[in-house]
């Protein structure tokens, strides 16, 4: 099994993807890689979710597949049996975090605030998601994080964008963001691969840790 740290460390950029068209998910996965982004996040809010992880599992096995918004645990045990190779929630509950123990994937657990960072800490989650970056304070929380719990790493998402990309990889508490600006429903309902390609590229080149 991967770690999160391991999955995290495949690239500055984890693109979050929300899919309402199956047809959509291979050429999307293809532009991603072309792009040089290889690790997904397919977010568990359409209908189609999980057969378009089973579908890129299946047909495109260089991509690391994870499923977010993991609400309950059945949707960790959902997402685990279709192929799913990282989970990520927004936050985190016992039952979610048991429920991931138990499908034996990877989880980055979401955290928002220092008492949720060391509740998942006692835990053994040093590599977490802090989720949603933007609102809850941002560059300027995880600097401040960072000095009490030093051994904590995040991945941000909420609110990331190119301008503020830098801001967040260049902290040492920051492995990789997590991002939708690549990956919009505007461009993935146009489908404008080229875009996503392009913008891919650019995000893959950001510096990171």
């Amino acid at each position: 099994m991967m770690t999160a740290l391991s999955i995290m460390q495949q690239g500055p950029v984890i693109p979050v993807i929300t899919i309402d068209r199956q047809a959509d998910a291979l050429p999307l996965a293809k532009a991603l890689m072309q792009g040089g982004l290889c690790v997904l996040e397919l977010t568990l809010r359409t209908a189609v979710a999980l057969d378009v992880i089973r579908l890129l599992r299946e047909e495109v096995p260089d991509v690391i597949i994870g499923a977010g918004t993991i609400l309950d645990p059945s949707q960790a045990r959902a997402a685990a049996q279709a192929g799913a190779q990282f989970l990520v929630s927004p936050g985190s509950t016992p039952r979610v975090l048991d429920a991931c123990a138990e499908a034996g994937v990877a989880l980055l657990p979401g955290a928002a605030t220092p008492t949720e960072v060391m509740l998942l800490l006692e835990r053994g989650f040093t590599e977490q998601k802090f989720f949603p970056a933007e609102a809850a304070g941002g560059v300027d929380m995880l600097r401040s994080i960072a000095a009490p719990i030093p051994q904590v790493r995040f991945c941000p998402t909420g609110g990331l964008t190119p301008d503020n990309a830098g801001s967040y990889l260049a902290l040492a508490n920051v492995v990789c963001i997590g991002g939708s600006w690549m990956v919009s429903k505007a461009l993935i309902e146009g489908r404008r691969w080229s875009e996503i390609e392009r913008l891919a590229r650019l995000a893959a080149a950001l510096p990171a840790q």
